[in-house]
């Protein structure tokens, strides 16, 4: 079972607003709060964004680089939740990705909203009670 998942980012408060909504949405609680960062649990698992006084300036996120490209989450709800989500999520700080194929974008198998958020973090949401052929 994955641990946690610590994340540095450029902007502390816009990143916690993005990524605070979105995790308390799926179901992940607060769970630390200090000066330099923030982070939410579900079960043993949970995510830290981080404005690490190590982090060099001179570098951003870059997803396209060796790294981390994603993080992928499971929508309990379905195809429902997973639109609501999709919708809500500008409001957020998040923007669609691949929106002409939504829900698709990962093949007709494959029930998804893909997003960035304002620092280039892609995240994907897949439904977890996706039937082909099911609410399309």
């Amino acid at each position: 079972m994955l641990h946690h998942v610590e994340l540095w980012v450029a902007d502390l408060e816009r990143s916690a607003a993005s990524w605070g909504w979105l995790l308390e949405r799926l179901g992940y609680e607060p769970y630390q709060d200090w000066p330099a960062g923030r982070s939410w649990r579900m079960a043993e698992t949970y995510l830290v964004i981080e404005r690490s006084p190590a982090l060099r300036p001179d570098t951003a996120h870059d997803r396209m680089r060796p790294g981390l490209n994603h993080l992928a989450f499971h929508v309990d709800g379905g195809r429902a939740e997973l639109d609501a989500l999709a919708e809500a999520a500008a409001e957020h700080g998040w923007t669609p990705m691949f929106a002409d194929r939504y829900p698709h974008a990962g093949g007709p198998e494959h029930c998804a909203a893909y997003m960035e958020n304002e620092e280039g973090f892609e995240v994907e949401l897949v439904a977890r009670e996706f039937r082909p052929g099911e609410g399309d």
